[in-house]
C-alpha cells in the first residue's frame, strides 16, 4: 500500500463492507479505526469516510489484495454475528478482486472453524496459491 490515495480507497472499501448487514457494531467500528491508525489515517478524514462513498482502486498486487480480503474476513466476524449478506458480498469482494474462488472458500471455512476466527498467515497465503503452477 503505498499512496494515500490507496489507503484512503482500502478503508472506504473496508467500511462500505461494514454496513452490508444494515448496522455499524461497535467492535466493527473499533477494528476499523484500528486499521486507520495502521494506515496513518487521521482521525477527521476516517470520520468523514462514513458519509462517502469513494470509488475503490484496483490493488494490483496480488499479495495485497489477500491480505485486504483476510481484512474483510476478519471485519466480518469481529461483531460475532454473520450476516447473509456479508457472506454474498465478501465472495463477491473476493472475486472482483481476482482471488482464486477455491481460496476465498477455503480461506472462509478455516476462519470460521477457528475458536478466535484467525487462521496463520502460510495458510492464507497457501489457500490462494497452491493453485499456481
Amino acid at each position: 500500500m503505498n499512496t494515500y490515495d490507496e489507503k484512503i480507497s482500502l478503508l472506504s472499501e473496508m467500511i462500505a463492507f461494514a454496513v452490508v448487514d444494515g448496522e455499524l457494531h461497535d467492535r466493527e467500528y473499533d477494528f476499523l479505526w484500528i486499521i486507520a491508525q495502521e494506515l496513518e489515517i487521521e482521525k477527521a478524514v476516517f470520520l468523514e469516510l462514513f458519509g462517502k462513498r469513494n470509488e475503490t482502486k484496483v490493488i494490483k498486487d496480488e499479495l495485497h489484495r489477500i491480505m485486504q480480503f483476510y481484512r474483510l474476513a476478519l471485519l466480518m466476524h469481529c461483531d460475532g454475528i454473520l450476516h447473509e449478506r456479508e457472506i454474498k458480498a465478501i465472495n463477491e469482494i473476493g472475486i472482483n478482486m481476482g482471488l482464486n474462488p477455491m481460496g476465498i472458500k477455503k480461506t472462509l471455512k478455516a476462519m470460521a472453524q477457528s475458536p478466535n476466527q484467525m487462521i496463520e498467515p502460510e495458510f492464507l497465503l497457501y489457500s490462494f496459491t497452491e493453485q499456481h503452477n
